[in-house]
């Protein structure tokens, strides 16, 4: 029933506004009517309007309503009507209604003109058995209590504002992380299809095209590497098959799929390369230690996305790599003794060296590149062992 009714309240608020006037106008025109004399009746009536009037505007102009309500009780004080409840229901509404808007200050300030306004009429028509005190505390109290129930509604208010806008916040939060997770997840994705495809499609055309330039003259040599050709195109496919399949499932199945390629893949990666005709050799520094999965990742992918641009972008037959193991630090450098060669570049491209650093920092390391002194090209990246 109660919900019925505030959706009729919310649905027709000036009828609703309309009824509660009236209802002020009734009860306070005939607290009027008790006190004047029958031919003196009509007073009452016109205070009633004015009064009932003035609260119309308590929303736009709550101070004003306050003051003109207010003067309205006294002249009705001074006709000789009883302080009660009933007179004062026009000043309660308004200030009720200036606490809910004004600041503390200004709540104050008509309060205690309410007051002054008010209590010397009271006491103007004190009796010998209601002492003044308790007209005053009567009338204090009927003025304190809107302002006191105003008060706790607008902190009520208030603090509804802000659960409603922490929830805003968070679900908005929520939203820009969840974004910001597409976006990273998309960067990492795009890196990893850009070193497995440009590797493997880098690796088989430089097979190619030694198959094509041995074919005439060694054919036999021309057919083996076009053997090893298949192998690399199996792998990339492979690769690419186990990358894109990624997308396809769920988290919980991350432990489902094939371990990711580290360090120890580096033969495998060398004979391919030599199947391409780039001889490439490795050192090592200091004792071997074993490398967090993701920093391991990092490793193979910097490494072989250096020798990919070696076999691409550099007019060498050899390449060095390098890898220093320090007591909490690996630092890899991939270099080469050719000179830069200018092949044609398609729209898009020159991704290698971004992708690169970006795998470094997101492992908590650097990466470093650029043509030696000495000739040739190096990509120097610092990984730590342990993240």
């Amino acid at each position: 029933m109660v919900i019925h009714l505030r959706r009729h309240a919310d649905r027709y608020p000036r009828l609703v506004e309309a009824a509660f006037l009236l209802l002020i106008y009734a009860a306070i025109s005939n607290q009027y009517r008790r006190a004047g004399t029958d031919s003196m009746w009509w007073p009452g009536f016109a205070l009633a309007a004015v009064t009932c009037t003035c609260l119309l505007a308590r929303r736009r102009r709550p101070a004003t309503a306050v003051v003109l309500t207010t003067l309205a009780t006294a002249v009705a004080g001074a006709q000789g009507s009883n302080f009660g409840p009933l007179l004062l229901v026009p000043v309660i509404v308004a200030l009720y209604e200036l606490t809910l808007q004004a600041s503390q200050r200004t709540i104050r300030t008509y309060c205690l003109l309410v007051a002054v306004i008010l209590l010397p009429t009271a006491l103007l028509w004190d009796s010998e058995d209601a002492p003044w005190a308790n007209e005053a505390v009567s009338l204090a109290f009927w003025i304190l209590l809107p302002i006191l129930h105003g008060s706790a509604v607008r902190a009520r208010r208030a603090y509804l504002d802000t659960v409603r806008t922490r929830a805003e916040d968070a679900e908005r939060t929520r939203y820009e992380e969840a974004q910001h997770r597409v976006t990273e997840e998309r960067i990492r994705i795009a890196r990893e299809l850009h070193d497995v495809v440009a590797h493997h499609m880098a690796l088989a055309n430089a097979q190619a095209g030694t198959a094509a330039h041995l074919f005439s003259t060694h054919p036999a040599q021309a057919g083996q590497i076009l053997k090893e050709l298949t192998g690399t195109t199996t792998a990339a496919l492979r690769e690419l098959e186990a990358t894109v399949g990624l997308l396809r499932q769920p988290e919980s199945a991350e432990e489902s799929l094939n371990p990711a390629p580290g360090l120890e893949r580096l033969p495998d990666l060398v004979a391919a390369f030599a199947a391409a005709a780039l001889h490439i050799t490795i050192a090592v520094d200091g004792p071997v230690k074993p490398l967090a999965a993701g920093v391991d990742l990092t490793a193979f992918r910097i490494v072989q996305e250096a020798l990919t641009n070696v076999a691409k972008h550099a007019a060498a037959n050899t390449a060095h790599v390098h890898l220093a193991y320090a007591q909490e630090q690996l630092t890899i450098t991939v270099s080469d003794d050719g000179s830069p060669i200018t092949p044609p570049r398609a729209p898009g491209g020159g991704f290698g060296l971004i992708g690169m650093r970006e795998r470094a920092q997101s492992a908590g390391g650097r990466l470093r590149a650029g043509h030696r002194p000495e000739g040739g090209f190096a990509v120097t990246a610092e990984l730590p062992i342990s993240v």
